[in-house]
């Protein structure tokens, strides 16, 4: 794939070469910026159309502020690749997502310039508010600025920030970047001219000698010219509930034109009242064609042909879980008018877009808003309802608290579809689900299943969707199924039953999830050396199959329980129940496979799994090891 030629783009190493130019040349570097972006996602595929739509912007921050003293952050990161162009990591953009290369988000390690990592949605505002406030404190310059979109400003945490600002002053600047719901849309440029005006240091002053004069009138007549002032600013250019929360408000401007930029941003920056909310629209995969013609405006690409546009297609494979359990959900909607489902800002990604088509009254999308989520899907319960709360496992921690007080104790059957469980490669730890397992199998009154393969996923909907005694979790992974065929007709698991799937009688390996086709690779090795493996799916981290695990513990050497969690998991479990029943006191070897205690950057999943130990070749070396058998494996056990 031919680079694109970027003569001014080759001078930039850092954003005070970009204050060396001249405000005429910065349409050339946004152009330039904009087609390295293109060609660098184009081989590594990854976000692009959220970083086309943010290109100008990019440019005239960093033109603009004196970055990294002042602290920018970027809120989620799927928009940070110009950035990291601008920010001396060109020559490893196209490393991005890859094992050892740069992260797709913004990552403190990384550089300078990433003063605050992200990944997750809503918290750019009070970070940024955290760095203004330690400067203000300090006495030292810098301002916090954040760059956030109109749907993370849906998350309550955002107006939580806001609500708290007002300390900050004129150290704190947030940026809405409307690429969709457009709360204002831009008046061409009598909005620009607006802006300019308002954001201008002789109107400020102005305003703020309105303010003194007003103070000497009676109150009435004070409240009125207030409230004269707010209506007409109002009226001009939206923000009056930004107004509300303590922001002096500008905007809305054109994202994508310098000339509109440049001065408010100066204006912005040295402006003596804040905080101040500049509000500016952009579109997400501006600038590149097939983006723009896109419906998802090219938001998560594969690797693609920089002219035509054209992803490069995986080979046809097994359906993708999360389409498996929207399907499944959809289908038994079809029977059920109970069924509903409730997603956070991820219909496609979850499966239920499938959902929404078929049944949309009863989707619900609400947003970047976990807690509620969870506490909606509570209150569905309490009325009769069988809701499905699908979210993936790294956003569910977010709703802990909602998880906790509002389901567990009340005991309401929420059903929460986990998708994303266990390592997910590319996006990093920032997206693993690690921890659902511990978090969840800890709580009373919750059930938590982990299917370990696609029809164990459509028997674990089916089960979850009857079960009305209480809260129940099913966990599955990113990506495509194992191949197996799917049931035409689905089964009712009994709670807290699993299964054998293969007969030994020297080892046992207690999977839970997909690491199950791992066990049985593990299994056929340790065979072929004489060790005979038993291989259960528990299928339930909670309640545990106690008869089961009971009857492996004490027929079998060896036990290795196996999953796609962090400490705390299934392995927790059996070892306390081993503990207090006794089961290990005759001598079992009882070793506990899980998640490593770090947090494991991107790779590819494979490489991820073989590194945490948790592949076929880690269960053998677990075995023997705890056989104490040697690398020729003649050991006293063999003996």
């Amino acid at each position: 794939m031919s680079v694109p030629n970027t003569p001014l783009l080759d001078k930039i190493n850092t954003p005070a070469d970009i204050r060396l130019l001249s405000a005429d040349q910065l349409p050339q570097l946004a152009d330039e910026l904009r087609a390295e972006v293109i060609s660098a996602v184009g081989v590594t595929g990854g976000h692009l159309g959220s970083g086309l739509g943010v290109v100008e912007l990019t440019t005239a921050i960093h033109y603009v502020f004196n970055t990294p003293d002042d602290r920018l952050v970027w809120d989620v990161g799927h928009q940070c690749y110009p950035h990291k162009i601008l920010t001396g990591r060109r020559d490893r953009i196209r490393t991005l997502r890859m094992g050892g290369g740069l992260s797709g988000f913004t990552k403190r390690a990384e550089s300078e310039y990433d003063p605050f990592g992200a990944a997750h949605s809503s918290t750019s505002i009070s970070a940024a508010l955290g760095f203004a406030i330690a400067n203000k404190i300090a006495g030292t310059p810098g301002k916090g600025i954040a760059v956030i979109g109109d749907g993370a400003m849906s998350a309550g945490m955002a107006y939580e920030a806001m609500n708290n600002a007002a300390q900050a002053g004129n150290r704190l600047v947030v940026i809405l970047n409307d690429n969709d719901m457009s709360i204002a849309p831009p008046v061409g440029g009598l909005s620009a001219y607006l802006s300019r005006i308002v954001s201008s240091r002789e109107f400020l002053g102005l305003r703020d000698f309105a303010k003194r004069v007003a103070k000497l009138l009676p109150s009435p007549v004070a409240a009125g010219l207030k409230k004269t002032d707010e209506f007409a600013r109002g009226i001009a250019m939206g923000g009056t509930l930004f107004e509300e929360l303590g922001f002096y408000y500008v905007g809305p401007i054109d994202g994508h034109n310098l000339d509109h930029l440049i001065p408010v941003l100066e204006n912005v920056r040295d402006a003596e009242q804040g905080p101040i909310l500049v509000h500016v629209v952009t579109k997400k995969g501006k600038g590149y064609g097939p983006a723009e013609a896109a419906a998802d405006k090219y938001h998560g690409v594969q690797k693609f042909d920089v002219v035509s546009g054209v992803q490069v297609k995986a080979p046809p494979g097994p359906p993708a879980y999360q389409n498996v359990f929207g399907e499944t959900l959809s289908k038994l909607a079809e029977t059920d008018p109970t069924i509903c489902a409730i997603t956070a800002a991820m219909p496609s990604g979850t499966g239920l877009d499938k959902f929404a088509k078929a049944h949309p009254d009863r989707f619900f999308d609400v947003g970047i808003a976990e807690q509620h989520a969870v506490t909606f899907a509570a209150g569905l319960a309490a009325q009769g309802m069988r809701p499905f709360c699908a979210i993936y496992s790294t956003f569910l921690q977010r709703a802990y608290d909602q998880v906790v007080h509002d389901v567990a104790i009340q005991n309401l059957p929420v059903r929460f579809a986990i998708d994303r469980a266990g390592l997910v490669g590319a996006d990093g730890c920032t997206h693993a689900g690690s921890f659902d397992v511990t978090y969840l199998a800890t709580l009373p009154n919750l059930v938590v299943m982990a299917a370990a393969d696609e029809a164990e996923l459509v028997h674990m909907t089916y089960t979850a969707a009857l079960y009305d005694t209480g809260p129940i979790a099913l966990r599955y992974p990113r990506g495509n199924g194992t191949g197996v065929a799917l049931p035409t007709v689905p089964e009712r698991l009994e709670i807290g039953k699993g299964r054998i799937v293969r007969t030994g009688h020297k080892v046992a390996i207690l999977s839970l999830g997909t690491r199950l086709g791992e066990a049985l690779k593990a299994a056929d090795a340790l065979d072929a050396r004489g060790l005979s493996t038993t291989v259960a799916d528990l299928r339930f981290a909670k309640p545990l199959d106690e008869d089961l695990i009971r009857k492996l513990l004490t027929t079998h050497e060896v036990a290795i329980t196996i999953e796609e969690n962090a400490v705390g998991g299934l392995g927790a479990h059996v070892l306390t129940f081993a503990s207090d029943t006794g089961l290990i006191d005759a001598g079992l070897k009882l070793r506990t496979l899980r998640l490593p205690d770090i947090f494991q950057d991107h790779d590819k999943p494979e490489i991820q799994y073989a590194q945490a130990g948790l592949d076929a070749d880690a269960i053998i070396d677990s075995v023997l090891k705890a056989l104490r058998w040697n690398e020729e494996g003649i050991g006293e056990a063999r003996a």
